[in-house]
């Protein structure tokens, strides 16, 4: 278990081409391109508070809509945090966080189920922040979850601007992830689940 968990794709669409790395095990480290700044912002975060680093270049039709970058932007990093994760073995599997920013407070509860589901209970005040639809979060976190095989639960406690709704949201999923991959001293390298497989 000392072996670092990296897993880099590529995802190739008529409509996206994006390029995936993430280290688990890493130090925050970020290279960010899916031109959309907001986006880039927020995937930087995720990286720093999660520990992970995170290599992600992204091209997609920005000239009709965000839509599809942000979407298989979220495909292809649950993709390859499932696949860092291999089997699973000897991590904590399940993780929590409550993070604020400012006035917003965000709570995001993981589990490395197998089972991919996304609870999102999240309200923008605008339809967008800087020019990305807010709309646009919950596909990428319900991509993410899907992608990577995991049950996901994001819950806006408090907020009314709403960059800071979406970065509390993005660091405690960071937070949360952070804990559910860490590997947990008292398993001996089990699978944490009484089935013996997730």
């Amino acid at each position: 278990m000392n072996e670092p968990r990296i897993a880099s794709l590529q995802r190739v669409t008529g409509e996206t081409d994006i390029s995936v790395t993430v280290n688990l095990d890493g130090t925050g480290a970020a290279s960010i391109d899916t031109g959309i700044g907001f986006f880039d912002h927020m995937l930087s975060a995720l990286a720093k508070h999660g520990m992970l680093d995170l290599d992600i270049v992204a091209k997609g039709d920005l000239h009709i809509d965000f839509h599809h970058t942000v979407e298989d932007t979220g495909i292809a990093l649950g993709q390859a945090v499932a696949r860092a994760l291999g089997d699973k073995r000897g991590v904590r599997r399940f993780g929590s966080a409550l993070v604020p920013l400012d006035e917003a407070l965000a709570e995001v509860v993981v589990d490395l189920s197998g089972r991919p589901f996304l609870a999102w209970s999240v309200a923008f005040p605008a339809p967008q922040v800087g020019e990305v639809d807010t709309e646009l979060f919950e596909e990428f976190f319900r991509a993410f979850a899907m992608a990577g095989m995991m049950t996901l639960h994001v819950t806006q406690k408090s907020g009314r601007n709403c960059h800071h709704i979406a970065e509390s949201a993005f660091k405690a999923t960071a937070r949360a992830l952070r804990m559910a991959v860490e590997y947990d001293p008292r398993a001996a390298g089990a699978i944490p689940s009484t089935k013996g497989v997730l």
